[in-house]
């Protein structure tokens, strides 16, 4: 093997001793609440499959079901010969329930916001974003090469103040939930603000979909926002959905417009068919009386959390959807945290900075329908005796 270059091992080192160097940990089964994690048992609360749909039987069947018919890979780009008939009926069913007039399919979240913005941004098309959004939707806006400027988190007022001193109109970004602090963008005011200013508006709504909202819809239900309000939505399938991909709904002509520009979607092969096939299930499970239940269980457990949370001297984001952060603040502490839940049966992992701003580490816990009540009740109990001995300490 050849030397390591010094600048690697410089920058190694430089996580290592600020309690930041990230490592992958191998799951040993599906995803599930009860996980096995190096061997061990452990109560998970980080993963993002909100409605506990990642194992659910009906997805199975229905992945089984498409790979017998249309095999596993998508094998080209969908532009070339990779756009399979579950491709298609998945982005129909989506538009449908949506009330787009056009979908268009990705294989990931990520490169579902790259393409998009780096499609309609550039030089001379700025973009304005909320500080929190996340990593992909801020890269996005640097591949395309445009001018990016970041309004305070939330804040209608900073995200107008920043538009009507940039001369020409161009992309109004903010995610729908945001990831690391689970509240809600105000969704409707940047709206008309967009509207206002004539500036395109889009939302990423990944942690949105399928949990909220009128037949879970998302966030835009909340506040009943259509394709008018909102043209450009982007949404994924590795949380409600419990699969993988995403995509992303918007009008006929921007589609087109995509279809054109977007080199992620152009220049990469379409997601697996089987996947495609599986994530419709997974659209007809939220759309049905189950997905109902299952968002009425979610709700339930995220008013417990909070309401024992409540008791206790943390500091516990303003959030009521299934992500709900309690920040340390120390990436060391934080650290310590998640390892003495581990001790006691609980898997929940210390999310650090660069992810987030520094100074506000925290665990990121994540709820799920698929949680029973004991589970909730071992990880309350578990971080009461955990940071309640922690401020004892103090």
């Amino acid at each position: 093997m050849p030397n390591t270059p010094l600048w690697i091992k410089t920058a190694l080192d430089e996580r290592r001793q600020q309690a930041l160097l990230r490592q992958t940990v191998t799951l040993d089964g599906p995803q599930t609440p009860t996980a096995r994690f190096n061997g061990s048992i452990y109560t998970s609360f980080c993963s993002n499959d909100y409605l506990g749909l990642a194992n659910h039987p009906d997805l199975i069947r229905a992945v089984q079901a498409s790979a017998e018919q249309y095999g596993v890979g998508g094998g080209a780009s969908h532009l070339v010969c990779g756009h399979l008939a579950p491709h298609q009926a998945l982005e129909e069913a989506l538009a449908d329930w949506l009330g787009y007039e056009r979908v268009m399919l990705f294989s990931t979240g990520y490169m579902a916001n790259l393409g998009v913005i780096s499609a309609l941004a550039s030089k001379t098309c700025p973009v304005v974003q909320d500080k929190l959004n996340h990593a992909s939707l801020i890269d996005g806006s640097v591949l395309a090469q445009s001018l990016l400027r970041r309004y305070l988190h939330g804040d209608v007022s900073s995200a107008r103040k920043l538009l009507q001193k940039i001369a020409i109109p161009g992309l109004l970004v903010t995610d729908g939930v945001f990831s690391m602090d689970g509240d809600l963008a105000p969704l409707a005011s940047l709206a008309a603000l967009a509207q206002e200013e004539n500036w395109l508006f889009m939302v990423d709504d990944a942690h949105g979909l399928g949990c909220l909202g009128n037949n879970g819809r998302g966030s835009l239900s909340l506040e009943s926002l259509d394709a008018r309000a909102v043209p450009v939505l982007v949404g994924t399938f590795g949380k409600a959905f419990g699969t993988s991909g995403a995509f992303v709904a918007t009008s006929n002509e921007i589609a087109d417009y995509l279809t054109q520009f977007a080199r992620p979607y152009i220049y990469t092969t379409s997601m697996s068919p089987a996947i495609a096939g599986a994530t419709l299930a997974a659209l007809r499970l939220i759309q049905s009386s189950e997905g109902e239940e299952r968002r009425a269980i979610l709700a339930s457990h995220i008013r417990y959390f909070r309401q024992r949370m409540a008791e206790l001297p943390v500091r516990l984001m303003p959030s009521d959807t299934a992500i709900q952060p309690i920040v340390i603040g120390d990436s060391d502490k934080t650290l310590a945290a998640s390892e003495a839940l581990k001790t006691l049966g609980v898997w929940c992992t210390a999310i650090r900075p660069p992810t987030v701003p520094i100074g506000s580490a925290r665990l990121r816990i994540t709820l799920s329908a698929s949680h029973s009540k004991d589970d909730l009740a071992l990880l309350c109990d578990s971080l009461e005796s955990v940071l309640v001995a922690k401020v004892k300490c103090e």
